[in-house]
């Protein structure tokens, strides 16, 4: 194996990050491709910026965000925080006790590593499980969690969102929402309704998946619970800083449901060509994607690499010899594996379909050239 724990994923990370950064400076920005579905942004006018200041700034824009926020999520009080984890964390460390139960309903299995590692750290009990007709709340339970749309993108059925929420609401405990991509996903594209409108407590989006905002995370719910959990926030220094609330701000204001719905229907294109020469890519609402067991199955030659292995070195050489970037080169420690090429980013726009699909061909080529040779192999992912 290469990729062997955490630290290994933060040394992968920094060595993807140190070749976006020496493309940008010898080739430039539009020799990249950003097809994470990730890329967010940071849009602020020149007055704006001058407003960012340690307390003038969360006293202009935080109060404008409650107004955009509220209407892109629900609920009756938003919260900005610094990462959608740190929203999460928040809240069990608000609402979750030593020996108590969590319970997680997700439409597929596994869910995001912050729920279980926060439940961990409060020494709750966890169970996730991705079969409806296996989901129960027991005794003793003091929340329930549901994913609206998962790492890779699948989404929950709605009506099973519904029955959960009203599982938990007949025993009074408590509903949060992961709906990190989802808020966007399956509101635009799915056309469900807002977590927080479904009955929902709480409900938590990153401001940076699939709309053009920061790094961060945005919580929406019961102002109640949301004042509760603000309080933890401050606390442990989770809350978004000036910077970030006004490009969360900006980012909801400039969000265009349309670009999610234009590469609804380019994926299509894009699926085809792949499957020409593949067997394993599947689709997902903005694009195509291919798992890290897909993808070693795809491969011909022996070799001693894991699957995620695979998926992290194709990565790797997508992005050295073709500057695009998926997400498993940069994602963070336990992230999914499984490698997206999302239609919604600006990035994406400006690809040829066909010259897109020539470049994932070739990369898989060098793929099985060096994938054998496990020394290259880490030379690529680690730099060494």
């Amino acid at each position: 194996m290469i990729v062997n724990n955490s630290l290994d994923e933060v040394k992968k990370r920094e060595n993807a990050l140190s070749i976006i950064k020496s493309i940008v400076e010898i080739e430039g920005r539009s020799s990249l491709f950003d097809l994470t579905g990730l890329s967010g942004g940071f849009i602020a006018t020149p007055s704006e910026i001058s407003l960012l200041e340690t307390y003038v700034g969360p006293a202009i824009f935080e109060d404008a965000l409650q107004e955009v926020g509220i209407d892109h999520m629900g609920g009756e009080k938003v919260l900005p925080l610094n990462r959608t984890s740190s929203g999460i964390l928040a809240t069990i460390l608000t609402l979750v006790k030593k020996d108590t139960n969590v319970v997680h309903y997700l439409a597929q299995l596994p869910a995001h590593p912050s729920i279980p590692r926060s439940c961990k750290l409060v020494g709750a009990n966890y169970f996730e499980t991705d079969v409806f007709e296996e989901f129960s709340i027991p005794e003793n339970t003091s929340l329930v969690v549901i994913t609206g749309s998962t790492m890779d993108h699948k989404v929950i059925d709605e009506d099973e969102f519904k029955k959960v929420i009203e599982m938990a609401h007949e025993m009074n405990i408590p509903v949060m929402v992961d709906d990190a991509s989802g808020a966007r996903l399956r509101t635009v594209v799915f056309n469900q309704a807002k977590a927080c409108d479904l009955g929902a407590d709480i409900a938590i989006t990153s401001t940076d998946k699939l709309m053009p905002g920061p790094r961060g995370g945005l919580m929406a719910g019961r102002k109640d619970l949301i004042d509760e959990i603000k309080v933890k926030v401050n606390q442990f220094g989770l809350e978004a800083q000036p910077p970030a609330v006004l490009a969360m701000l900006n980012g909801i204001k400039n969000f265009d449901g349309d670009n999610l719905v234009k590469s609804f229907t380019r994926k299509d294109e894009l699926f085809d060509l792949l499957n020409e020469k593949f067997d394993n890519f599947d689709k997902t609402p903005t694009g195509v994607m291919i798992s890290p067991e897909g993808l070693n199955t795809e491969i011909d030659a022996q070799h001693n690499l894991s699957d995620n292995d695979v998926a992290f070195l194709f990565s790797f050489i997508l992005l050295k010899e073709h500057g695009i970037i998926t997400i498993p080169a940069v994602s963070m420690p336990g992230a999914s594996a499984t490698i997206r090429f999302d239609l919604s980013t600006s990035d994406a726009f400006n690809l040829d379909l066909k010259d897109l699909n020539k470049k994932i061909e070739s990369s898989f080529v060098r793929l099985q050239e060096v994938i054998t040779n496990e020394e290259k192999c880490r030379e690529i992912v680690f730099n060494s």
